[in-house]
């Protein structure tokens, strides 16, 4: 759109090609556009300041850097520059980076810098956030005396030049006659100021975004941005672009549906000329390895019929979730691409736990010791890693054997190391496969390495995944779960047996193997909804659709966290172009122990003219349960979702205690009821029978509560 809106403007003699301030988000974007600006106007574009903020403000800088204080030849720091610039800073001020976190104060520092905020702007609120202030006050010195920025200073110090600078701003205000923003729902608060600034009173401002995709608050993107914007610039004329060209009008009704729930929207309704299309298909399932299953057998059924793989998406709201779907995929021989990211087992964070695993199972494995001798870090440098080497080839020996031949301080540190192997070891001895995986995982410090990073919370999702990964692999080999990691008892040669644990890193190495499709391979698409956001797919299947999963359990507490999840829902529901696919699983493996899930409010939220639930839904006697164990199946009456954000674990001993339902009572585990003090929920587990039977039921947010029938007074919820 802004390119033929720029094309046009140039060809009618509304603007000169220098007079155009175009903004996008990506520079393949920025590139693209471009070229086919090359394409449709007999003009060299290179010389138009097209670009994203970072290389526009780059731009700037460059031709204006000794009015921004800068040398010609400023360098930018990547990400991994400025922390390591950080680094050095705290070692140089003697800092202890355990109390002080090299990564905390970068995301610190950057998140100051998009809000437009040098140090002396900070609020102090207490004595460890001032250490902070004081931190970013000497990296600004550090980063000025060695002549670099990084990109949030790109920004920043581009947007205090034009505002210190009169006649610069004024200069670029008459310059740009026509600014124009792609995807304006993701600017932050800083980018919004920033245009404000180079748009003078004869600027025309041309803004394309749309609210109901505003799904990056996490990386600073202000929603409001849109409507301030539609405010502040007294936009005579809102163009709403409502007609779809991609979906069927059962889908895009889901979309709008949904989307109502949400507040402060500018606005609109999605349709089609294309027709109704096929009903929007509700399949729930006992487990998620179940919900794994039934995808794939639909998926086949789509390909028999002479749909292309790569026409079909599966989207999940979490990173982890990939891992039962990866795994039935590889069983199935469908090839499948991981889009804009990795498998699973190919993911840093897990090949970090697995090499702690392969240590402990193997210390002569030289590879897993140079993967993780240092990660989380230990002080162990380069040097020390050399020198081990050479004395390890000097003896002819493993790396961890050669550590007792080091001295000093690089001796200390590796020895140390050995000791931490050796002790998970000892520690893990008689655990059962998953409770050795979740044990290395929390004692090796990794949890806590990824608990300093901004975004690390996908990654200690996936280090949980890996715990219900090795939960998984015992079951799909018939090897009891309470089968230590360490005993001999699984065969995987008719003569050769080995301990469950090695046998696991086995198979995560072939799940990590080649068996993700090559480029121009027709292949199934899995990816986040965010990775989503932007392709359409003929056939979509957004999986997990439960309450603490979708909507996360870190946002659906708060209103503008709730909203935000609606949104990335309603991304999800819009990439589906004939065919959209929505299911959940009534249990799922967490941390290698089993989940009750309730049913996402989202499902609750959409027109149920366009569904069709391929599993019975309200008033039906059916399966509600599944027992992981034995393969019963426990009878009740799911009901209308209850208002439950995230019922709890419960161990074996739960559920064979909640078996017991034919007592001749009305109840029945998974049940939806209804009490006068503590609202609606779902029942968990029954006790006892006649008048000394008790039920527990999951309350949401009034908690979990013990009831005895013969005093509580209970509703069924229809």
């Amino acid at each position: 759109m802004l390119t033929t809106r720029i094309a046009w403007l140039i060809q009618t003699g509304q603007v000169s090609p220098a007079g155009v301030l175009a903004v996008t988000f990506t520079n393949k974007a920025a590139r693209e556009m471009t070229a086919r600006l090359s394409a449709m106007l007999p003009i060299n574009p290179r010389g138009m300041w097209i670009g994203t903020f970072h290389g526009l403000c780059n731009r700037l800088l460059r031709a204006h850097h000794r009015d921004a204080a800068l040398p010609q030849t400023f360098q930018i720091l990547d990400s991994a520059d400025q922390l390591a610039a950080i680094k050095r800073l705290l070692k140089g001020l003697n800092v202890d980076d355990e109390k002080y976190p090299p990564r905390n104060l970068q995301h610190f520092i950057n998140g100051c810098k998009e809000d437009g905020l040098r140090a002396k702007d900070v609020e102090v609120v207490d004595d460890y956030n001032r250490r902070f202030v004081e931190f970013y006050a000497a990296y600004d010195d550090q980063c000025q005396r060695e002549g670099v920025v990084d990109f949030a200073e790109l920004l920043l110090r581009s947007y205090e030049l034009l505002e210190r600078s009169a006649a610069l701003r004024q200069h670029y205000q008459a310059r740009f006659a026509h600014i124009l923003i792609d995807e304006f729902q993701d600017t932050n608060v800083l980018q919004y100021k920033w245009i404000k600034q180079l748009a003078g009173p004869g600027s025309a401002v041309f803004a394309v975004g749309d609210d109901d995709q505003s799904i990056y608050a996490f990386r600073g993107a202000n929603v409001g941005n849109m409507s301030a914007f539609e405010r502040e610039f007294r936009v005579p004329n809102l163009i709403k672009l409502e007609q779809n060209y991609r979906s069927h009008a059962n889908i895009l009704e889901c979309a709008n549906h949904l989307i109502r729930n949400n507040g402060n929207r500018l606005g609109k309704e999605l349709w089609t000329d294309a027709g109704a299309g096929e009903p929007v298909r509700v399949h729930e399932a006992l487990s998620d390895g179940q919900e794994a299953h039934w995808l794939i057998e639909e998926a086949k059924s789509l390909i028999n019929e002479g749909w292309m793989r790569a026409d079909m998406a599966i989207l999940y709201r979490s990173n982890a979730q990939s891992r039962v779907l990866e795994h039935a995929l590889f069983s199935a021989g469908i090839p499948y691409r991981v889009y804009g990211g990795l498998r699973f087992f190919e993911r840093a964070e897990v090949k970090h736990a697995l090499a702690y695993l392969r240590l402990m199972e193997n210390p002569a494995d030289d590879t897993a010791f140079l993967r993780v001798v240092n990660f989380p870090a230990r002080g162990i440098g380069a040097r020390s890693i050399e020198q081990l080497q050479d004395a390890a080839r000097m003896a002819g020996v493993p790396l961890h054997e050669a550590v007792r031949g080091l001295a000093g301080g690089a001796g200390a540190k590796l020895g140390a190391f050995a000791a931490l192997i050796a002790r998970l070891r000892g520690e893990t001895l008689g655990m059962t496969l998953p409770e050795a995986v979740e044990h290395v995982v929390e004692r090796s410090g990794l949890i806590t390495h990824y608990q300093t990073e901004k975004e690390g919370q996908d990654r200690i999702e996936n280090l949980r995944e890996l715990v219900n990964a090795a939960a998984a692999f015992l079951s799909d080999q018939g090897v009891g779960q309470d089968v230590p990691a360490s005993a001999g008892v699984v065969a995987e040669e008719p003569i050769l047996m080995t301990t469950p644990l090695a046998a696991f890193l086995s198979h995560a190495s072939l799940e990590a193997g080649d068996n993700q499709a090559l480029e121009g391979t027709d292949a199934m698409q899995l990816m986040t909804v965010h990775a989503a956001k932007g392709l359409e797919f003929d056939a979509v299947f957004i999986t997990g659709l439960e309450e603490g999963l979708f909507p996360h359990e870190n946002s659906a507490q708060e209103p503008l966290g709730l909203e935000e999840e609606r949104r990335l829902m309603y991304v999800a529901i819009t990439r589906a172009r004939k065919r959209l696919y929505l299911s959940f699983s009534q249990t799922r493996m967490l941390h290698g122990q089993t989940r009750y899930n309730i049913r996402s409010r989202f499902l609750e939220e959409l027109p149920e003219a366009t569904l069709k639930w391929l599993t019975p839904r309200m008033g039906a006697q059916r399966p509600v349960w599944g027992d992981p164990w034995s393969g019963n199946t426990l009878q009740g009456d799911r009901g209308r979702r209850a208002a439950v954000p995230d019922a709890p674990m419960l161990s074996r001993a739960d559920v064979q205690r909640a078996q017991g339902f034919d007592r001749g009572l009305p109840w029945r585990v998974g049940q939806s009821v209804a009490h006068a003090r503590f609202g609606e929920g779902v029942i968990l587990g029954i006790e006892g029978s006649g008048t000394d039977a008790r039920v527990q039921v999951n309350f949401g947010r009034q908690g979990v509560k013990w009831l005895a029938l013969s005093v509580a007074k209970l509703d069924p919820v229809n």
